[in-house]
């Protein structure tokens, strides 16, 4: 059974809808391609690229995409291993040369990468910091069992005390007894 064909005007209507306008955008043409192609106004493409949400492209940003189709792929292989290796985020990749946070997570996916969520990337560079956190763990532990207070170490390192406590557990280390500051009590007479 082969499906009815449709009538030229029910087409031409699924052709400018915004949805359809928004797809054609994103491939690489321009507004002006649109209004040649679906003849409209400019102002009617524009309303209705800007109904179906699209990211409009800058001019420059049109033209290195229309450049070369291997140059979208290499940025894209590039921000997939920024992503991927080095624990970069959608707004890193926007910054390194995707636009945009939305044409960030295409490029990716267009490489073969898969978005991360939140917590995943904050697990991802928690691992990758965790080495020079315990060095950095050790050496407090050092300077700590040599005689330097806690607030002395968190002022050397400029980190709160309560993070150099932190980091003085991550190493193990044993703490000293705390000492009282002020004056000394004096001891309560027994009547």
């Amino acid at each position: 059974m082969n499906p009815q064909p449709q009538p030229p005007a029910a087409a031409q209507e699924e052709e400018t809808t915004p949805q359809a306008l928004r797809k054609q955008y994103e491939a690489g043409a321009t507004v002006t391609d649109l209004v040649i192609a679906n003849k409209m106004s400019y102002g009617t493409v524009l309303n209705r690229l800007r109904t179906a949400g699209t990211v409009m492209r800058t001019s420059w940003q049109t033209r290195r995409l229309r450049e070369d189709g291997e140059a979208r792929r290499r940025l894209a292989a590039r921000l997939r291993t920024l992503y991927d290796k080095h624990g970069a985020t959608l707004t890193d990749l926007a910054a390194a040369g995707a636009g945009t946070r939305r044409a960030a997570r295409r490029l990716l996916i267009e490489a073969g990468g898969t978005p991360r969520t939140t917590r995943q990337t904050l697990r991802m560079r928690s691992a990758a910091e965790a080495p020079a956190r315990r060095k950095l763990a050790v050496s407090l532990r050092v300077k700590y069992e040599a005689g330097a207070s806690v607030p002395e170490l968190a002022e050397e390192c400029h980190y709160s005390v309560t993070t150099v406590y932190r980091l003085l557990h991550l190493a193990k280390t044993r703490m000293r007894p705390p000492h009282r500051h002020g004056p000394t009590r004096q001891p309560r007479q027994r009547s």
